[in-house]
């Protein structure tokens, strides 16, 4: 019985549907800097339409406490979404892009967890580089997306707050590890701001 049972939920997950990833690549001309995930949470999870969606997620607030002194700097007025507009604007001036490590996934759980996410393709990242010939750095934001990219670009995983380089379209580029901004990764939101906070000063993207 156990072993039909197994063969039955393999052949499950072998059946899940293949999501394909539901955004653009966001690519400001001037960015200096392509931050990848891993991929999106489901979308019902989501609280606007762009990347790091999920109100439980803290990449936003990273960003305004780093940039602004103020975690909810990026949410909308009452507080129950981010303020897509705003990010975008800021992102733009900034000249950091976004995208994620797989373009097209299968969902092992019913979840937004990394540890279960089965890549089916994996994003041509150098197709993404060429697009934005400025940039000098590429920043993961989690475990999986260091992983992938490290394999994509022939270098060694980076430890977490760390920093490795590699060589791709034809530019010496730097690969860094930030902490997850997800909430089930064990951090405070602190500990995870000074990390990034590291980061952005070394890429001349924060006031040291």
């Amino acid at each position: 019985m156990e072993s039909k049972q197994r063969v039955a939920t393999l052949g499950s997950i072998s059946e899940s549907a293949v999501e394909r990833h539901p955004l653009e690549p966001f690519l400001p001309a001037d960015a200096r800097l392509l931050m990848l995930g891993s991929f999106p949470p489901q979308r019902k999870r989501w609280s606007m339409d762009f990347y790091y969606p999920n109100l439980q997620n803290d990449m936003w607030r990273i960003f305004g406490y780093l940039f602004f002194e103020d975690r909810n700097h990026f949410l909308t007025p009452d507080r129950k979404a981010f303020d897509r507009e705003h990010i975008v604007d800021f992102l733009t001036r900034k000249g950091i892009a976004l995208f994620d490590t797989a373009s097209a996934v299968r969902r092992l759980k019913d979840n937004a967890s990394d540890q279960f996410l089965e890549v089916v393709e994996a994003t041509d990242l150098g197709a993404l580089l060429r697009r934005i010939p400025r940039c000098v750095a590429v920043v993961t934001t989690g475990g999986k997306a260091a992983e992938t990219a490290a394999r994509r670009f022939g270098c060694e995983v980076p430890a977490v707050g760390t920093v490795t380089t590699f060589a791709a379209e034809e530019r010496v580029m730097r690969l860094w590890r930030m902490p997850s901004s997800s909430r089930a990764y064990p951090m405070a939101l602190e500990r995870k701001a000074a990390a990034y906070r590291v980061m952005f000063e070394k890429e001349c993207l924060i006031n040291q």
